[in-house]
């Protein structure tokens, strides 16, 4: 294992001292140093860390960038722990490649994952040039201390930069674990500061850094032509009246395979430019093999569910105590159908790849959030060994968990496989909305009761959703779709005595896949919507109704044993500070309301208090929301989280105001933002009082916790300001007015 990793890194064209991998306890334990050194124009004491003789530092970022600003703040944890001044740092993103281990950015996990290892890199190489420096100077490192890139004597006065000692670093042996120190908290400088993006230069003038900016020479276009029917085949097509248009290079069918989520069969137009490529589109006649979807339809799936829902569920999550018994015995119930429908990502950047398959090797240029299953389908799909298939990675232009799959950069990859030249696929928005792997709609049918003292008793969800019809294991089963799983312990499992939560599946052939926030965004409007009704139907205040359900206790155990805890004292301390500073409980005038939220989400506690004003003809307008989380005991970029926060409520507004799919005949209805309506400047909340409770737990991250509690918070001021009660996404299929 060393030796091959040793070769792989000798290979790169610079020195590698050592490779302090994600598990690894030391840089020594991944990998030591070379046996033959090579001249030191560069120091690089692990595979993130250049140091150049000038004195230029550049990092790598190894997290695939989706607007999240990791290609930012991981490197700013590196440039904290090496003591240098930001103005003095390069950012680099880095391609897909072992040396860097899991390259992953999804379910808010980059920053988790790799905020204590990118510490350690960082104290190791300073580390490194201390003892550079003690060795030049004959003292000892103990004596020693750094500041913006230079290591200093404070008795001597003695000072040098990094790039002057690069050449006696890169001699120097690999730290062992336990000598590498981190940098106190109280001393740091960059993290927890407002720091711009490093990509934001680039992006507000035009530079060319996303998947669709990609450009080679030789490069020709592709467009890829699939079933209006999900699961549908090609018969045949007019290939050779296509193949005759100008600038047309090929046109063929691609036969695809039977994965939902993979490569779909399809017609393939390759051309000299988009023009080309697209006025061929439109001239395309295919004959279509619909398939066994082609009848299925949102209107059907409605009568399904609602026949299913009064019904015993298909599998039991949790059964606490007897359910109808409490129910029987309740000083008050409540009764209540939620529903909510399929919706796409809609990221303004549509899907896109470019491929070129050249000397055995499959490069690929790809805006992506998992690099590793790109290269994965590739191979499994082509029959390409995945050490012959290289993958550079773009910066995208929204991904939302969309690029989480990789059906369109097995796509590229497999018309490039046919054509002897780079190959760059777009997809059109028409493909991205109608060809999505959608969030998954679904169906909640919930019963609950609260005693004379106003305490939940009973508790009962019939969750009816959607899945796929999947083999595994030689068996035909029906997998949920992402997000489409309610466990046993979500929010208040575990906290009410009669609990039952049931889950329903209907089949469809519809692709499913992660959606921000997957299962929580939806779960939490349905529970904490429901648990309002139930403060309300008990006559208590909303917020100390929840206060009282979360109970005293400082952490509740996962019932498996095996996830994480719910820490109940850091929820109760985010809520309350939430509705402090929303001033919860001082009067509003009559057409306005607040709503309180909270969730558990991605590692992340979160509270919300939205306040709305709804006019008599039933317009709505979010006037402010205040939103405290806690993630952690350190912000590391409090510009960038402030921005997640912020666009994560206004994400999380415009999906409930807006977002809908139809169904009919195994298609998706809408084709673009005219009948696919994504939230407007006029429509966001003018101000999002956004703050940070900084707790002594391991840092996360922050791209999915503060959506889930919007739309339960912006619902609940709803029935505060008008007495109606919203049970349907989207709001614009409610019909708001005043009670």
């Amino acid at each position: 294992m060393k030796s091959s990793r040793r070769q792989l890194l000798q290979g790169s064209g610079g020195l590698l001292l050592g490779l302090w991998l994600p598990g690894s306890r030391a840089a020594s334990d991944a990998v030591g140093k070379p046996e033959s050194l090579v001249a030191a124009a560069e120091f690089k004491p692990n595979a993130f860390v250049r140091i150049a003789t000038s004195g230029v530092v550049t990092l790598i970022s190894k997290q695939p960038e989706i607007g999240q600003g990791i290609k930012t703040s991981l490197p700013m944890v590196l440039a904290e722990e090496l003591d240098l001044r930001w103005q003095d740092v390069r950012v680099e993103q880095g391609d897909l490649d072992p040396a860097y281990g899991s390259q992953f950015a999804g379910g808010s996990l980059s920053t988790p994952n790799n905020y204590t290892d990118f510490q350690r890199l960082g104290a190791t190489a300073r580390l490194l040039l201390v003892r550079a420096a003690a060795a030049q100077w004959q003292l000892p490192e103990t004596e020693l201390t750094t500041e913006a890139g230079h290591v200093l004597h404070a008795k001597t006065k003695r000072r040098i930069g990094y790039g002057a000692l690069v050449p006696a670093a890169a001699q120097m042996p690999v730290p062992k674990a336990d000598e590498v120190k981190l940098k106190d908290p109280r001393h740091y400088k960059l993290l927890g500061t407002r720091i711009g993006g490093v990509d934001n230069p680039a992006v507000v003038t035009g530079k060319p850094l996303f998947g669709i900016d990609v450009r080679q020479p030789g490069q020709l276009t592709a467009t890829f032509v699939k079933c209006p029917v999900f699961g549908g085949k090609v018969r045949s097509a007019n290939l050779e009246a296509i193949k005759a248009l100008p600038g047309v290079r090929d046109a063929f069918v691609v036969e695809g395979t039977s994965n939902l989520n993979g490569l779909m069969p399809g017609v393939a137009i390759v051309a000299e430019h988009t023009w080309a490529a697209l006025s061929a589109r439109k001239q395309l006649r295919v004959d279509w093999d619909e398939g066994p979807y082609a009848t299925q339809s949102w209107r059907g799936f409605v009568q399904q569910a609602d026949t299913l829902g009064p019904q015993p569920g298909a599998a039991t999550h949790r059964r606490d105590g007897d359910v109808n018994t409490a129910l029987q015995a309740a000083a008050k119930t409540v009764t209540a159908r939620y529903e909510y429908p399929f919706i796409s990502h809609a990221s303004i950047e549509p899907q896109n790849c470019t491929a070129w398959w050249h000397d055995g090797v499959m490069e690929l240029w790809a805006p992506t959030q998992n690099p590793g299953a790109g290269q994965n389908l590739v191979a499994s799909t082509l029959g390409i060994p995945k050490e012959q298939i290289k993958l550079h990675m773009t910066r995208s232009g929204g991904g939302f968990g969309r690029r989480l799959s990789a059906d369109y950069i097995v796509e590229a990859a497999a018309i490039a496989k046919r054509v002897a030249a780079p190959v760059q696929l777009v997809w059109t928005r028409e493909d991205d909305l109608q060809h999505d792997h959608y969030r998954a709609g679904g169906f909640h049918f919930l019963r609950g009761g609260v005693d004379a003292q106003g305490r939940v008793v009973a508790w009962h969800d019939h969750f009816v959703t959607f899945a796929n019809r999947v083999e595994r294991e030689g068996k035909s089963i029906l997998a949920p779709g992402s997000g489409g799983y309610l466990g046993g312990d979500e929010f208040p499992g575990r906290w009410v005595p009669n609990c039952l939560i049931e889950q329903t599946p209907l089949e469809c052939g519809i692709p499913m896949g992660p959606w921000r926030a997957p299962g929580s965004n939806v779960f939490s409007w349905v529970v904490h919507s429901f648990i309002d009704e139930l403060a309300h139907a008990a006559g208590r205040d909303p917020l100390q109704f929840r206060l009282d359900l979360l109970g005293q206790q400082e952490t509740v155990a996962p019932s498996d044993g095996r996830g994480a805890p719910y820490h109940v004292g850091r929820m109760r301390a985010v809520l309350q500070e939430a509705a402090k500073r929303a001033g919860w409980g001082t009067p509003l005038p009559r057409g306005r309301g607040r709503g309180i939220a909270f969730q558990f989400s991605h590692r992340g506690y979160v509270a919300q208090v939205a306040e709305v004003t709804v006019s008599r003809e039933g317009e709505l307008k979010v006037d402010r929301v205040t939103v405290v989380t806690d993630i952690g005991g350190q912000i590391v970029n409090l510009s960038g989280a402030e921005n997640q926060v912020q666009g994560s409520v206004i994400d999380a507004l415009g999906t409930l105001m807006h977002a809908q799919l139809d169904i009919e005949g195994g298609r998706v209805v809408q084709s673009n933002f005219g009948d696919y309506p994504l939230i407007r400047l006029a429509e966001s909340p003018p101000r999002i009082d956004v703050h940070f409770l900084k707790t002594d737990f391991p840092v996360t991250g922050l791209g999915e916790p503060a959506f889930p509690p919007l739309a339960p918070a912006v619902c609940n001021a709803i029935f505060a300001a008008t007495g109606h009660r919203v049970r349907k996404m989207p709001l614009s299929s409610s019909d708001l007015r005043w009670a």
